[in-house]
């Protein structure tokens, strides 16, 4: 049941990002240039998932327990050091310029387009990279 779940909430997810334009990097990249005409329709879709989201985690911090029965657990580290500095910087120029994020291009790749193709094969190289030269 829980894959079940697991298998609705990610297409559900998805379709959003398909329906709301966030899987279209043309689109992300009209709202993230502003020395163009500046397209700000994704500012609401953001403003939109921030606030399901600050509901969806204050109900979960009440409960305890996901909807589905399995224990949450969220992060307790509230540290900032150098790996989430440098990580944040590389995502943002990462969406920045190629208009594409990981959950975004997971739907581009499924969607069979060449660019979350790339964006995924990458973002798994770096994954490889960075695991390999933090055991080390």
């Amino acid at each position: 049941m829980l894959m079940v779940m697991a298998f609705l909430c990610g297409l559900i997810f998805g379709v959003g990002l398909l329906i709301s334009g966030m899987a279209n990097p043309e689109k992300v990249l009209n709202f993230l240039d502003l020395s163009h005409p500046w397209d700000p329709s994704l500012a609401f879709v953001m403003i939109g998932a921030i606030a399901v989201g600050i509901v969806g985690f204050a109900l979960v911090k009440r409960r305890k327990m996901a909807f589905c029965g399995v224990p949450i657990v969220l992060p307790t580290n509230t540290t900032i050091d150098r790996a989430l500095v440098v990580g944040a910087i590389l995502f943002g120029l990462g969406w920045g310029l190629a208009g594409i994020c990981p959950g975004p291009a997971l739907v581009l790749t499924g969607t069979g387009a060449v660019k979350g193709i790339l964006f995924v094969l990458s973002m798994l190289t770096g994954m490889v990279l960075v695991s390999r030269f933090r055991s080390s």
